[in-house]
């Protein structure tokens, strides 16, 4: 919904309230004041996070960090929406270089999903990248997203600039710091702002819900849930 379809819905909203407000519950036009305030947060500024999960498992333990970390933005009224990498068509950059060229915020490529997941980023207030961890590195998807759309970024002005941006990292056993890492460089190259939690955004785990047996990873995914909504609330005040 674009901004002036917000302030006409606004304005009906707003004005059918003020008529309630003054025949039914005589309230003082301060307090309608306040009212027309919170209908604007909720219509106009209504924040959103998108999730690209890298894990070829669509409902695997990487999902199931995911959705610990949108229970926590829900609860604070933050759209979330959760892209699965896995089983489509999506492939690594071939340096080209046509998107420095054109400067259009697209890949030039556009035979597989690249660019619908750039167009939910770009209309996002904040981006999650999760993937297992394959050979201590990223996903081959999620390293394709991270180079494209990285790339992209780069050359139309760091387009992502100040977003939030929040990794998550399942383990079977060791190598998960420098997936965590890595996912963190496409953040801080691209100036965007990522929120820290109780310990580094990993949960431990093999078979599909066996991060279900990792308290502290759990709570990790939590508190970075929490994080992130304060920090997504404070960039929009």
């Amino acid at each position: 919904m674009n901004f002036f379809k917000c302030k006409i819905i606004l304005f009906f909203l707003a004005n059918k309230i003020r008529i309630l407000s003054l025949i039914v519950l005589d309230l003082s036009l301060s307090e309608i004041f306040f009212i027309d305030y919170l209908i604007y947060i909720r219509l106009v500024l209504k924040m959103k996070v998108v999730a690209f999960n890298g894990s070829p498992r669509k409902n695997g333990n990487t999902s199931l960090m995911i959705n610990t970390v949108f229970n926590q933005l829900e609860k604070e009224n933050i759209d979330c929406e959760l892209v699965n990498l896995a089983g489509k068509p999506i492939h690594g950059c071939i340096a080209c270089y046509k998107c420095a060229d054109k400067k259009d915020k697209k890949c030039f490529v556009k035979t597989d999903i690249i660019n619908d997941c750039i167009e939910k980023m770009l209309e996002s207030d904040g981006i999650i990248l999760a993937s297992p961890t394959y050979f201590s590195n990223v996903t081959t998807e999620m390293k394709a997203l991270i180079d494209r759309a990285g790339l992209v970024a780069k050359v139309n002005s760091n387009m992502f600039k100040r977003k939030i941006g929040a990794a998550i990292v399942t383990v079977r056993r060791a190598g998960a710091i420098h997936v965590f890492n890595s996912i963190n460089n496409f953040f801080l190259i691209g100036e965007m702002i990522v929120p820290g939690s109780s310990y580094w955004n990993l949960a431990i785990g093999r078979d599909k819900g066996d991060v279900r047996s990792d308290p502290e990873g759990i709570t990790t995914m939590e508190t970075l849930g929490k994080n992130m909504a304060w920090l997504l609330k404070k960039i929009k005040e």
